[in-house]
Formats: structure tokens, C-alpha cells, sequence
């Protein structure tokens, strides 16, 4: 049996820059952190010449092309179309629709997962770019590429996205002391709201299709505040990171009027008002969780629990998508 953990993530700044629709005509940047709320993937030989798979649904399939969970599918007919005897299993620490990247987790867990099974060493820039391959090329999700790679690299990494498709990856280069006080002072709080990344995100990707100048001078300054939370970050200055958070979520909201709801908006103005620099909705929006720098995190957690929001406590991963057995 081969066990496979991938990490789920959160954006630290210049989230939606990774869309190919704006980055392959103005070019991306965003920062994002790999936390230790994981995807798991188990692989093992069945002893019948089918495949099962294991996931939110049974499935006995005969061929590869029968499977009707597509990026099961795709991983299958990329690594080995012709495999059987063969049994994939999947669970979660929270669950998909939250916007902390399970997607991007899922495939390079399935990815690493049938690689590892075939004997097939693969590198963490393979393995993000199979990832983008099956869930953009193939499958046509509107979506970006930082799920793919903060979860194969792990680690608080920033990722240039270029105009030629190249993505450059370096880790945000901040001291010992300003991570373990942003570890301690980011508070992520389950909205109850789920949502499809995908819908969100289509509007944003059909507009920067058809260059919108609302949408693109949207995201420029998004990507410019990216930027400006690298600088903030790296110098340790995690008051101005916050004040940065809360600007980009102001820019964020505008995007799409799916973006938010007046309950998650009143919880948003409440944290502010008890103990929050900034925050935003992490992912695409919509619901999932809310994510806030705090300067008073012991007030912030009593408020927004009191309003019924369950806190996920959670610690930055460096390991990125890994065998653990």
C-alpha cells in the first residue's frame, strides 16, 4: 500500500493573478502558505483485474475510460491508461468547497500517489505541471495554477507566473520570529458556506478574456499588492500585511457580486472592529473560510465563536505532497 499526504493551502497575497485568461497577457504574482490540513490518497493491488475506487462514491470499473471521477480519470490515462487490479482511496481533514485548494491537493495526491505506484520518480515541477495539465488543459476548469504548486512545494513560497508559461517559484525569504508570529496571529474561521471554486471563478476568467479594463485594472493592483506583501512580510511587518489584506478584499468583493453575502460582510465588519487588522475570504470566495490577521487574537476568537463561526486551528507545512508510507 502507498499512502500519499498533500497539504491544503491559504493565499497570503496576489490571489487571482494566477488564472492563465490574465497571466499569460500581463503576468502573476501571489504568495501562498501550505498548511497542515491534508488530502490523503492510498493506492494498493487488488486482488480482481478492476479498478476501485474510493472516494465520496464507490466505483468498480473495468477500463480506465469508464471512471466517472474526472481527474481520477485523467491522472489514470496520463500515468498508465491500461492499469487494473488496482484500488484508490481518498479522504480529507476539510472538506472540498471551503476554498483552501482541495482540488490542486486531490491531483497531485493522485498524481504522486500512481507515480509512486509505478515506480516513476517525479519532481515537484513535474508533478504541478501535470497537475495544471489535467485540471486546465484537460478538463477546462477556470481556475489557476497555485493550488497545483503550493501543494506539491509546500513551504510560504512565492510564484511568478509569466507570460510564457514558465513558473518561477521561490520561497518568501522571512525570518524565524515574523513566521512564528504570523502562525500565531492568522485565525481561520468556518463561514458554513460552501461553494464550486469554478462558477466564481468563471466570470473573472470570461472577462479577463475579453480584456474588461474593470477587471484587469482589478487584478493589476491585486498583483501590485502581492507585491507589496512580500516587501511587508519579508521586512516583518505584519500590521502593514494586515492593513494590505483588508485593501485587497475591498478590491476582491468587486470582482463578482458571488464574491460575498451580507452575513459574511457583518462577520467581516465585526472581526475589524474586535481585534482584526485585515482578512479576506480565502480561495475564489463565496463562503468557505475566513481568514484575518489579528492583533488581538484572544478577543477576535471570542467574538466571532460567540456569532457561532468554528475556528480550524492549523500550522504551516514545508513538506509539500510526500509518501508517508
Amino acid at each position: 500500500m502507498i499512502i500519499i499526504r498533500s497539504p491544503l493551502r491559504i493565499t497570503l497575497g496576489g490571489g487571482g493573478t494566477d488564472l492563465p485568461s490574465y497571466y499569460k497577457k500581463h503576468g502573476g504574482f501571489l504568495i501562498a502558505a501550505a498548511i497542515d490540513k491534508y488530502i490523503y490518497v492510498t493506492v494498493n493491488k487488488s486482488f480482481k483485474p478492476k479498478i476501485f475506487l474510493k472516494y465520496s462514491k464507490i466505483e468498480e470499473q473495468d477500463r480506465v475510460d469508464a471512471i466517472q471521477h474526472p481527474i481520477i480519470r485523467e491522472s489514470l490515462k496520463l500515468v498508465n491508461k491500461n492499469i487494473s487490479y488496482i484500488e484508490i482511496s481518498s479522504f480529507a481533514d476539510i472538506p472540498a468547497g471551503t476554498g483552501l485548494g482541495s482540488s490542486g491537493s486531490f491531483t497531485t495526491a493522485i498524481l504522486k500517489a500512481l507515480h509512486s505506484y509505478e515506480n516513476n520518480l517525479i519532481n515537484q515541477k513535474e508533478l504541478a505541471e501535470q497537475a495544471c495539465l489535467i485540471e486546465i488543459d484537460k478538463l477546462k476548469e477556470p481556475i489557476g495554477k497555485q493550488d497545483q504548486y503550493i501543494a506539491a512545494y509546500g513551504g510560504i513560497t512565492c510564484f511568478e507566473f509569466c507570460k510564457n508559461e514558465e513558473v518561477k517559484v521561490s520561497p518568501l525569504k522571512i525570518s524565524k520570529e515574523t513566521l512564528y508570529n504570523l502562525e500565531d496571529n492568522l485565525l481561520l474561521f468556518f463561514t458554513g458556506y460552501s461553494r464550486v471554486a469554478s462558477l466564481i471563478l468563471k466570470e473573472q476568467n470570461d472577462k479577463s478574456k475579453i480584456n474588461d479594463e474593470d477587471m484587469i485594472a482589478n487584478l493589476d493592483f491585486v498583483k501590485e499588492l502581492g507585491l507589496k506583501s512580500k516587501i511587508a512580510l519579508e521586512k516583518g511587518d505584519l500590521h502593514k500585511f494586515g492593513e494590505i489584506m483588508n485593501i485587497h478584499w475591498e478590491h476582491k468583493k468587486k470582482r463578482s457580486g458571488n464574491m460575498s453575502n451580507p452575513k459574511i460582510d457583518e462577520w467581516y465588519n465585526l472581526a475589524i472592529k474586535n481585534g482584526a487588522v485585515g482578512g479576506k475570504l480565502i480561495g475564489a470566495g463565496g463562503g468557505g473560510f475566513l481568514m484575518f490577521y489579528a492583533e488581538d487574537k484572544t478577543k477576535l476568537r471570542h467574538t466571532l465563536m460567540k456569532e457561532g463561526l468554528e475556528e480550524v486551528r492549523f500550522k504551516f507545512d514545508f513538506e509539500g505532497t510526500k509518501i508517508i508510507f
